[in-house]
Formats: C-alpha cells, structure tokens, sequence
C-alpha cells in the first residue's frame, strides 16, 4: 500500500487531495496545527477513528515552522510521497505578515526537503508553486515565464521553487513543482474573492447581508476546478522523473466577469449590490494571469473539464445550499454530467 503525508490537509487542495488519495487506496497522513478549536471540517466526512479497522487517514500534530517536528513526522511515518501544500497562502494578507509569510510559505519547503535529504530513503516530493510567481510577466505563462512576483506570499513561493530545483538537482530527490493557476471549489477559503463573491449572493437572497464590498474588479486570472487540479498533482508524481509543470484552463476572466456571471446565474443585478472598498487592493498588484499548458498536456494528457462559467454555477448552488436555500441546480447537473463517477463529495 502506498502512503503519502500531505501539508496542508485540512485547507481545499488537501482534502481534496485526501479524498482521492483514499479512492487510490493509498494510507494517507495528513500534518495540522494543534489549536483551541477544531479546523478540520472539510476532511471530518472521511475520517475514521484511527483505532478502528479500516481506518487509513491519520492526523499528526505539527508546523511548519519547526524543522525538528517536520523530521519527526517524516522518519517516523516514512511516506513513499509527499504533497506540500502548506502555507501561509492569502496573497492580500501576507503584506501585512510578510515575515509569518517567509517563514511559512518559503522556508516550510526548505524544513520539509531537510528532512527528505536526511532520511536518504526515495520519497517523492510535491511542491504547491503558485502562478502569483509570475507577477507582472506577460501572459501566457508557461515554464520558461520569467518570474516576477509582485507580493511577499509570491516571493515566498519563487524560494520555494528554486529551493526545489537546487536539491533535486543538488541531492537528487524526486522534487517536483506544480505551478497552479487559481483553482476554486466550494471548499475555497471564505476570504478568498471567487468564495467571498458566492457566499455573499446566497447572503444577500437569504436577506442577512445588503452588499458585498471587493478590491480590484480589472484583475484577470485564469480559474479552474480544484478537484481537477489534486488529480494532476498525483499525476505530476507518477512521471518517471521529476519535473516542474503549469497547470490552468488558459482561459483569464476578470473579477468583475466573475462577480457579473454569479450574480446573474442567481438572478441578481450586481450593480445594486457591489461596492469597493480601497482595503482591498494590494499594495502592488497583478494584472493577468493566463496558463499556457503545453507541457503538461503534451506529458500526461492535462485536459480540464471544467471552465469558468461552469466552475461558477459551481460554487453558487454551493453556497445556496449551505444557506439553507434551494440552489439554482445547473452547476450540479454539470458536475453530474461530466464526472458520473467523481470520487469526491460535491461540496
């Protein structure tokens, strides 16, 4: 059987990733924070108690920060493959913690490595790079882009990578980097904007909010699906050497097409309802973000299905169920129809 350990378990990539791990029939062990309350909602439907047979995810207390834990949980649990998924990763926030942001999101990476370097045994390594490593480089992106990071979490994140490309190449282990374009599901954080947007629409139907105050609408980004996305990190691991792949849509719409579609699916007008609010514009900002996905397709078949007017309905009917109203529908008629054997729960 084989076991991974995934950082990050508990965020929507990580269970995600959980889930399909366990549909693979790997043992799975997942790293989280020991804290006052629990954060594990999004994995609590496929936990089983450890101490019961058929039990096959486990949750270890760590952090990220601390490389004697890190190498604990890695000699101990002796994983054939890692996710690194873990980080401090809301880009607007790590301006106001750059120093956590570093600490986390780049030397996390750098602890983890340490460890891997240490076991001399032949673990496979998935490194989370991020498309906000490419800044303001001109879209498309692919992996010869140029890095340009225009924020500490992006700054972060470039460490990381390199730190990645030095030991494969310096210690030869089995180190690659997915560099993911913006992925969202129903699981996405509730300050991030695509889940900000959709919960603020099943708000503001079920009449407890009035309005819902964004940054900058002229963002572009290119949105996927992020159960597509953990199946292409597992995907990435399966090749027969170590590489650094992007993954995306290739499509880019910006914030405001995303605020216009959700809100028209749910048959708002979102000119009545939508207001800035200067608090939420970065100090220095992306313009677009668009995946040139060549490579990973040319490689291992990389073929989104989901695009963004799906993804939105998506997350809508989500939220609208979460609020206890009746979701539009059309979003899980799609999933329905394009995964009819998904191996992940819908929200």
């Amino acid at each position: 059987m084989n076991k991974a350990l995934i950082t990050g378990i508990t965020g929507q990539d990580g269970s995600y990733l959980a889930e399909f791990l366990l549909s693979k029939g790997y043992e799975v062990h997942g790293i989280i924070r020991r804290a006052s309350t629990f954060n594990t909602a999004r994995i609590n439907h496929i936990y089983i108690d450890p101490h019961k047979s058929g039990a096959k995810l486990f949750l270890h207390y760590g952090d990220l920060s601390d490389s004697e834990q890190v190498s604990n949980i890695v000699y101990n649990i002796k994983p054939d493959e890692i996710y690194h998924l873990g980080a401090q990763s809301h880009v607007r926030v790590s301006f106001d913690i750059p120093e956590y942001t570093g600490n986390i999101t780049a030397l996390g990476a750098t602890r983890i490595l340490e460890a891997i370097k240490r076991s001399a045994s032949n673990i496979k390594f998935y490194q989370a790079s991020s498309s906000e490593m490419f800044g303001s480089s001109k879209p498309p992106q692919n992996e010869n882009t140029p890095f340009q990071p225009r924020s500490p979490y992006a700054c972060a994140k470039v460490y990381g990578y390199w730190m990645i490309k030095n030991y494969r190449e310096g210690y030869k282990i089995f180190a690659s980097n997915g560099i993911l374009f913006n992925h969202e599901s129903p699981r996405r954080g509730e300050t991030f904007v695509t889940r900000k947007i959709t919960r603020a629409i099943a708000a503001i139907l079920a009449k407890k909010q009035d309005y819902l105050y964004l940054g900058n609408l002229e963002a572009k980004r290119d949105w996927g699906y992020a159960p597509e996305y953990v199946e292409a990190m597992w995907q990435i691991l399966q090749q027969g050497k170590p590489d650094d792949f992007v993954l995306g849509t290739g499509e880019s719409h910006s914030v405001k097409a995303f605020v216009d579609e959700a809100f028209s699916y749910a048959g708002l007008d979102s000119k009545k309802f939508v207001k800035i609010d200067p608090r939420y514009f970065r100090p220095t900002e992306v313009g677009e973000l668009i995946a040139d996905t060549s490579k990973a397709k040319k490689t291992f078949g990389w073929q989104p299905k989901v695009k963004f007017s799906d993804l939105v309905k998506i997350m809508v009917d989500a939220d609208m169920r979460a609020a206890g109203l009746k979701p539009i529908g059309e979003g899980d008629k799609m999933l329905k129809e394009k995964f009819p054997r998904k191996w992940w729960s819908v929200d």
